[in-house]
């Protein structure tokens, strides 16, 4: 058994069920170090409200909150850390842990999520320091994990060779959405795929309710949207795109909360759309009720979104997907004409001809949401087992 330490900033809805599953993995003695207090209970700027997660963020493994950057050395010390894990760089903990680690002559491997194609060309010294910052980090790392196709290319892009690399698809807790997923009974969920996650029971009952309470019609296709509603996500092109639709078969669903809410609503009553629903924030427990009732899903987001994992949840309920050309999920988890499609960013106009394309033919929808069942299953936390185990085979560990 070997002692590993993960360095990240908080605790996080997606990462904890990993760090579970990690930490059950008998060579692994896992220490979770978080640079910022507990925040299981915190007021979210963007949401723009007090969020208290549904779910355990803590439990199944033994984490530590920093008392100071400077703290980090004693830390991997005293709980003789011989691997580190380091989640992102935009931070002076993380550089300070790097510098610790080299110290101590303990092997470090850095995770992170930057797409190549959100590397905007810069000029000037700034731009020239960064890269030089980032180019010794990743030639010191003993690894760097990548968690997509465009996360790769940004490592190569900083000189990374391919033996340093190594995959750990981004993803969330698939067994959880699958069971909610076969619960609910979604259509593209064949009786093969949803053998072994039962209670279909209720399922159907529970549906039909959440389309009722939102005044939903039976045969109406449900487009939804779930994040926050900031101008990083651009919920008023998908909006925009809903009103050339006009069909009073359709409606718009937007889970999330934000500072653009009150623009999105008035736009609504300034244009008389029906049928548009915004539900505010949704915990974690609640957030299958709405992926159950929807027919596609689309996240239109612009420069910043590195990834999307609400994507990946949408594909966990057999969802067919649209996103914009920017959201860094795309290369990996679309493929365009099978399950879903690929916008050019504020396109308003591509968005509503690939909406129109879905809208018209549910079988087209299924056959989609059967794919990105197909394509999800790749994106799991085995995966991510199989990375880090590969990654320490590299630095002469035994796997994991």
């Amino acid at each position: 058994m070997y002692k590993l330490a993960i360095l990240t900033s908080h605790p996080i809805q997606y990462q904890a069920p990993f760090f579970r599953k990690l930490a059950a993995v008998p060579q692994i003695d896992l220490i979770v170090i978080f640079r910022k207090k507990n925040r299981e209970n915190y007021f979210d700027e963007g949401f723009g409200r007090k969020v208290v997660w549904d779910l355990p963020l803590l439990d199944g493994y033994s984490s530590i909150f920093l008392k100071n950057p400077w703290s980090i050395n004693s830390v991997l010390r005293k709980k003789k850390v011989e691997i580190l894990i380091v989640y992102g760089w935009n931070s002076f903990t993380n550089w300070w842990a790097v510098l610790s680690a080299l110290q101590l002559n303990i092997p470090f491997f850095v995770y992170g999520e930057n797409p190549l194609q959100q590397e905007f060309v810069k000029t000037g010294p700034p731009e020239q320091l960064r890269r030089w910052f980032l180019q010794t980090l990743f030639k010191k790392a003993a690894g760097c994990f990548y968690i997509g196709k465009e996360n790769k290319k940004f490592y190569e892009h900083f000189g990374v060779p391919e033996r340093k690399l190594f995959s750990m698809p981004y993803s969330v807790d698939n067994e959880r959405f699958f069971r909610e997923a076969t619960r609910n009974k979604r259509p593209a969920f064949a009786p093969s795929f949803a053998k072994g996650y039962g209670g279909q029971g209720k399922a159907a009952a529970g549906k039909q309710k959440t389309r009722r309470g939102l005044g939903i019609l039976e045969n109406a296709v449900v487009i939804l949207f779930v994040g926050k509603l900031i101008p990083k996500k651009r919920p008023l092109d998908l909006l925009e795109a809903y009103k050339s639709l006009n069909s009073s078969a359709l409606a718009l669903v937007f889970v999330g909360d934000g500072t653009l809410r009150n623009e999105l609503e008035e736009y609504c009553k300034e244009h008389n759309l029906k049928n548009v629903h915004f539900v505010g924030f949704k915990n974690q427990t609640e957030l299958s009720d709405y992926y159950a009732v929807a027919d596609i899903f689309v996240l239109p987001s612009g420069a910043g979104e590195t990834w999307g994992l609400v994507v990946n949840e949408a594909m966990c309920f057999g969802l067919p997907v649209v996103v914009s050309s920017v959201v860094g999920c795309g290369p990996d988890l679309i493929h365009e004409g099978k399950n879903g499609y690929i916008f050019q960013v504020g396109d308003v106009r591509a968005l509503s001809g690939y909406l129109a394309l879905l809208i018209k033919n549910k079988s087209t929808r299924r056959n989609f949401g059967v794919e990105s069942l197909k394509i999800i299953r790749n994106y799991n936390y085995e995966k991510d087992l199989e990375g880090m185990s590969e990654a320490f085979r590299r630095i002469g560990l035994l796997g994991i």
